[in-house]
């Protein structure tokens, strides 16, 4: 558990199931590492790209930014083999949140989120039948209410998430911010192949950073060895005695 709330946020969508109208919802939870505070609960049409930056944003605006969110290995956080980065994460970079994947095929990596999804599906889902999304949303809103303001939870001594939650002091930007690097830095530019060149050899960084500026540091340690930065995060590192890409 961390130690304060919005140190850390855990984001995951739930097993989709059908409506009434025929359409499916996909329900992405985000929930507060340090509090167990439901920060959001969105009754979604498709796990997207556009569709999770779109309630991220809101999600932003009303709570602040966190330090760091966690998520596992699925579309759209995670489907990027090369660097487990994608265009969703790159913004997330963007906006000075880290970000980390969970173990492949570990789902308890996300536990406390896992817990939240079966405490729905035992409260909510189970008990109602939805027939279009805003239906489904006007579901979620009463309890997630009840979740975080009265409901009991026993990690918390019985208290509920938002006696332990407070908004991030982190107001979000409605500009992204500029990239800041060292005055030392070695800078180059990622192609849209999420490549790029450095000592006269190409090196893959990842798509998800295409068009992008990154920094290159060498290491402190070892010679030849050089860690690549996106903003404040290290996103990748190269050895010059790797064989060439």
């Amino acid at each position: 558990e961390r130690a304060s709330p919005n140190e850390l946020w855990q984001m995951d969508f739930k097993g989709h199931f059908g409506l009434g109208n025929g359409q499916r919802c996909h329900a992405l939870t985000v929930l507060d590492d340090h509090s167990r505070f439901l920060v959001g609960l969105r009754a979604c049409p498709d796990e997207t790209q556009v569709t999770v930056q779109t309630h991220l944003t809101d999600l932003f605006r009303q709570c602040g930014l966190p330090a760091w969110m966690l998520m596992d290995n699925g579309a759209p956080w995670g489907d990027d083999a090369e660097t487990r980065q994608t265009r969703l994460t790159v913004w997330l970079l963007r906006l000075g949140i880290g970000v980390s994947h969970g173990r492949p095929y570990h789902p308890q990596t996300q536990g406390k989120d896992e817990r939240l999804h079966r405490t729905l599906h035992a409260e909510v889902l189970r008990w109602v039948s939805p027939y279009d999304l805003l239906d489904c949303q006007a579901c979620f809103d009463p309890w997630r209410t009840l979740y975080n303001t009265q409901r009991p939870h026993e990690a918390l001594g019985l208290q509920p998430p938002s006696a332990r939650y407070l908004p991030s002091p982190r107001p979000f930007p409605e500009t992204l911010p500029p990239l800041f690097y060292r005055p030392d830095d070695c800078l180059r530019k990622v192609d849209h192949y999420g490549k790029i060149s450095f000592r006269n050899r190409p090196w893959r960084v990842g798509r998800a950073f295409g068009g992008q500026q990154v920094a290159l540091r060498p290491d402190a340690l070892q010679e030849g060895l050089f860690h690549v930065f996106f903003g404040d995060f290290e996103i990748h590192s190269l050895n010059l005695k790797d064989s060439l890409c």
